[in-house]
């Protein structure tokens, strides 16, 4: 079956089912196969070559492409609409946090979520609240919030205030 068709032929058809490939399954890289295998359509076609001859030419092709386009998408990066997906702990810069266990000598453990992680700066009594400012490893950087102060009415209740003179 095979035997009278034209070696560009079925690197013709080959290329279009690498394309076709790249369309289904998407990963920026069977496209540059493809481009081979078209090149080698197109070199078999001009040029009545051995099929060891077309597979080494189909090597050559491969690699040319494929560096050209590792150099073509190095030279135009594609922006990512969040480029914190995968860093969770940059995620975490600007939150405010419970402390959980006290920061002393510049380590303690915050509250995120459901979950504790470690967490670096100045001491801190549990209970109390932090922000944080970076991240070092797996690590938060933390800074104490200030302490808010209780509006004159609330803090009034009458029991430990002195009397009015």
């Amino acid at each position: 079956m095979l035997d009278g068709m034209h070696p560009s032929i079925l690197w013709g058809v080959f290329a279009v089912i690498l394309a076709g490939a790249e369309i289904i399954v998407p990963g920026v890289f069977l496209i540059w196969l493809g481009v081979a295998a078209a090149l080698t359509a197109g070199l078999s076609l001009v040029l009545p070559i051995n099929p060891a001859f077309q597979l080494l030419a189909f090597a050559i092709f491969t690699a040319i492409s494929v560096s050209g386009g590792r150099l073509w998408y190095l030279a135009r990066p594609v922006a990512s609409q969040d480029p914190m997906l995968n860093d969770r702990a940059a995620r975490l810069v600007g939150r405010e946090l419970l402390v959980v266990e006290p920061i002393n000598h510049g380590v303690g453990r915050v509250k995120v979520d459901d979950g504790s992680w470690t967490a670096t700066g100045p001491d801190a009594d549990a209970g109390s609240y932090v922000r944080v400012t970076g991240t070092k490893g797996a690590a938060l950087i933390v800074e104490p919030l200030p302490t808010p102060l209780a509006p004159p009415d609330l803090a009034r209740d009458g029991k430990d205030m002195p009397e009015p003179e």
